[in-house]
C-alpha cells in the first residue's frame, strides 16, 4: 500500500468517472407505491466528513476504522487484468476504461442476486461471499473518499425506482435498498420512466456529481423500473508540475508507419524509479493525494496489444520488471479522446451469463422477473499540462523495488502507442487504456 508522504508540490489531475446505470425490470420499496408523482429523494445519504490535506492523524484513523485487506484489493485489481485483457483489445484505435466503474456496478448488482446468478458474479468480482463484498466497497469508499484544497474523489450513488409498471403497482425489496445506502451511500428516488423529465433529472445528478464534467444521454425503457447511477470525482496535483514553456511540437508515429504531428511536454527526473521488463519500460508520475499515473511504454517494435494480451500479461506489464532507480527523461503528448465500450459480451466471455437470461435470480433485490439485457461504458480521458482528466459512464440494462546504480536511465518518451494506467493511494486501478493516436 501506497502511503502519503509531505514531498508534495503543485499540479493538478481530474479523474472522473461515472460509473454505474443499472436498470431493471422489477424491484419493493413497502411505503412507496403512492409516490410515483414525486421526483425527489426519498432516501438521502450522508457522505464522509471531509478532513484536511495535511491532517494525517485524521486520515490514519479513517485507515484504522476503514480495512481494505489485501485480498480485497488483489481480487480488485486481477478484475481489471481479467476484464482489461478483453477491453483493451487491438481495435486500432484509443482506448480507455476503468476497471473500477464496472466492478462497483457488478457489486451492486450481485449484492441483489441468488444462487448460480450471485455465484457467477461473485467468482468474477473475486470475493467468497455478498457480505464480505457490501463491506470491502463500503470500506474502500470511505478510505478514498477525499475532499480537500489539494484534490478530490468522491464516489456518489443512486436509485431511481418506477413503482407502477402498465397501471400494476410494483414492490421493491427495502433490504437492498437500505443496504445499497449503508454499503455504496446510494440515495433513492421514486420516477417515472416513461417521462421525458427522468431522462434529464437522471442527466443532472450525473452532471452536478461529477462537477459539471459529464453530461450523458440517458436511454430509458418501456419494461425498466430501476436505474441505480455511481459517479465517481477525482480531482489531484501532480507531485512535480510540467513546464508548460517547454512543451514543444513533435513527431509521434502511429502503428500503420504514417506519422502526425502533436504537443509534447517535456521534463527530467534526475532520480525515481522505473522497471524494466520483457517488452516495455515503466514509470510512474505521481500525485498529491498518493495516486499515480503509471505509463508503459513498449520496446521498438512491440505493440501495447501483446503487453495486454492476456491478464497475467497485463499484470507483468503493471506489476513486473525488473526495478532500477535513476534519471528518467519524459516526454508525454497532450491528448483527448472519449470511449465507447459495449461490455456485454465481454461479461459473457468471462463467465457472467445466467444474470442475462431469464432464468436469473435477482431475488433480493425483487420476486418479479429481472435479468440484465446490456452493460455499456462511456469514457473520456485528457491530458496537458494542467493534468489529467477522465471520466466514465457504466450503464448496466436490466429487463421483466531492488536498489539500482545512478547511472540507470529510462528513456520514456512516448512517441508511439502506449499504455497507462490510473491508480489511487492503496493502488487499485481507477482507468486504464491506450493511447493510439494523441490527436484522436
Amino acid at each position: 500500500m501506497k502511503y502519503r508522504t509531505k514531498n508534495r508540490q503543485n499540479f493538478w489531475i481530474i479523474l472522473t468517472v461515472c460509473l454505474v446505470s443499472l436498470i431493471c425490470i422489477s424491484i419493493l420499496l413497502p411505503n412507496l407505491a403512492d409516490k410515483r408523482s414525486e421526483m425527489g429523494a426519498v432516501i438521502n445519504v450522508v457522505y464522509p466528513k471531509a478532513y484536511a490535506f495535511d491532517d494525517y492523524d485524521t486520515w490514519r484513523k479513517i485507515m484504522d476504522e476503514n480495512p481494505v485487506n489485501n485480498g480485497f484489493l488483489e481480487a480488485l485489481n486481477n478484475f481489471a487484468y481479467k476484464t482489461g485483457a478483453m477491453v483493451l483489445a487491438d481495435s486500432g484505435k484509443n482506448i480507455n476504461y476503468s476497471p473500477l466503474s464496472l466492478y462497483y456496478a457488478l457489486a451492486l448488482a450481485a449484492s441483489g442476486a441468488r444462487g448460480d446468478t450471485e455465484t457467477e458474479l461473485l467468482d468474477l468480482l473475486g470475493v467468497q461471499d455478498k457480505q464480505t463484498l457490501a463491506e470491502q466497497c463500503g470500506n474502500l469508499y470511505r478510505l478514498l473518499y477525499t475532499d480537500n484544497e489539494i484534490g478530490k474523489l468522491k464516489i456518489a450513488n443512486s436509485i431511481w425506482m418506477d413503482n407502477n409498471m402498465n397501471g400494476k403497482p410494483v414492490v421493491f425489496k427495502y433490504d437492498f435498498v437500505e443496504k445499497a445506502a449503508e454499503n455504496f451511500y446510494a440515495s433513492a428516488h421514486i420516477v417515472d420512466f416513461s417521462e421525458e423529465k427522468t431522462k434529464k433529472a437522471m442527466a443532472e445528478w450525473i452532471s452536478s456529481n461529477t462537477n459539471g464534467t459529464l453530461s450523458p444521454h440517458i436511454e430509458l425503457y418501456a419494461d425498466q423500473i430501476l436505474s441505480i447511477l455511481n459517479t465517481v470525482y477525482f480531482y489531484d496535483q501532480w507531485t512535480y508540475r510540467f513546464d508548460r514553456e517547454k512543451t514543444a511540437e513533435d513527431v509521434f508515429y502511429l502503428t500503420d508507419g504514417s506519422e502526425i504531428k502533436c504537443d509534447f511536454m517535456n521534463r527530467t527526473t534526475d532520480s525515481a524509479g522505473f522497471a524494466k521488463g520483457n517488452g516495455f519500460t515503466r514509470a510512474a508520475l505521481s500525485l498529491k493525494n498518493a495516486g499515480q499515473m503509471v505509463f508503459i511504454l513498449p520496446d521498438e517494435g512491440v505493440s501495447p496489444y501483446e503487453l495486454v494480451s492476456s491478464p497475467e500479461r497485463m499484470q507483468e506489464a503493471f506489476e513486473g520488471g525488473e526495478n532500477f532507480a535513476g534519471k528518467v527523461v519524459w516526454k508525454v503528448p497532450k491528448f483527448s479522446f472519449v470511449s465507447m465500450l459495449p461490455m456485454t459480451n465481454i461479461l459473457k466471455d468471462l463467465g457472467i451469463n445466467r444474470p442475462f437470461t431469464t432464468e436469473a435470480d435477482f431475488g433480493d433485490i425483487t420476486d418479479h422477473l429481472a435479468y440484465i439485457t446490456s452493460v455499456l461504458q462511456e469514457t473520456h480521458v485528457a491530458i496537458d499540462e494542467n493534468g489529467v482528466e477522465a471520466s466514465a459512464y457504466t450503464q448496466i440494462d436490466y429487463t421483466g523495488s531492488a536498489a539500482a546504480k545512478p547511472e540507470d536511465q529510462a528513456e520514456m518518451v512516448l512517441n508511439r502507442p502506449f499504455i497507462y494506467g490510473i491508480t489511487a493511494e492503496n493502488g487499485s486501478l481507477l482507468f486504464v487504456g491506450i493511447c493510439e493516436n494523441p490527436k484522436g
